[in-house]
């Protein structure tokens, strides 16, 4: 065998700063000190490989001298350490607000997940595996999410199964309370997987049928919505590109909505987004 060093491309800040959020939490415990296997750095220094994209926990064990159990327990607090940090929906717009954004952008995606059976009866009464995206052609689970106008994300809902149509997910996480932001003079700007969503989100004028076109008034309306709303985007492909962990997970599906929460985190941190950062 042959040894050999690696570079974890995150900042020593990001890694002390997840390190505190352990320390805490052991104190929180009450966990004696020099009972755990790694110090709170070192579990933050695995935690961040992780969620850089190396899946193999086992793997990470080996090279933290712990064993699988343990690995897989460091992982699995880390998460729930870091989601715990994340913005509530209320929070998230009520910083918006504050800090005069014009705007917010509605946006979802979906995370590839291992096949999982689960059945459900859909809206015809037919039963379809919950998890199985007919959109995609494949397994997924589906969030939701808010982007500021520079597609920096805010705020990520709970998991939906991939089944789940966008505009039903958000009805079920997110539309009430941008209905109430929205009176308040904070607007949505969301694609045409949406429409219908009610009040205050805007989303794309339909082409007419029978071969109408739109009117030059709601071309132009079009146009500058989606060259608003297109930043949205970039909100999902900085979460996924930065944090590896997001294009694929493995473990139980219900777990994606606290690992993307912890992965916002981590995000905010990058982009000095956190509470009291700016």
């Amino acid at each position: 065998m042959i040894a050999h060093r690696a570079t974890l491309d995150v900042s020593r800040a990001l890694v002390h700063h997840v390190a505190r959020l352990l320390h805490a939490e052991r104190r929180r415990r009450g966990t004696p000190k020099g009972s755990r296997a790694l110090t709170p750095f070192w579990q933050a220094v695995m935690i961040l490989r992780w969620f850089r994209g190396e899946h193999d926990i086992p793997k990470l064990g080996r090279d933290h001298r712990v064993s699988r159990a343990t690995a897989y327990r460091y992982i699995d607090e880390g998460i729930d350490v870091l989601a715990a940090q994340a913005p509530d929906l209320q929070e998230a717009l009520d910083r918006a607000q504050a800090d005069e954004l014009a705007y917010v952008i509605l946006d979802g995606t979906l995370i590839g997940v291992d096949r999982c059976a689960e059945q459900i009866l859909s809206v015809k009464g037919e039963p379809i595996d919950a998890w199985y995206s007919g959109k995609a052609h494949k397994h997924a689970g589906n969030l939701q999410a808010l982007s500021a106008p520079s597609g920096l994300p805010l705020w990520i809902s709970d998991v939906e199964p991939g089944s789940v149509h966008d505009l039903t997910a958000a009805r079920t996480h997110v539309l009430g309370a941008l209905y109430a932001a929205a009176a308040r003079g904070l607007p949505t700007l969301a694609d045409g997987g949406y429409d219908g969503a009610g009040i205050g989100v805007h989303t794309p004028i339909k082409q007419p049928q029978e071969n109408q076109v739109l009117s030059p008034d709601n071309r132009t309306y079009n146009q500058l919505l989606r060259s608003l709303r297109c930043l949205g985007e970039r909100g999902f492909a900085l979460l996924k590109g930065r944090w590896r962990i997001l294009q694929h997970i493995t473990a139980d599906p219900s777990a994606i909505g606290d690992i993307a929460r912890a992965a916002l985190v981590l995000t905010h941190f990058e982009h000095n987004w956190l509470p009291g950062i700016r």
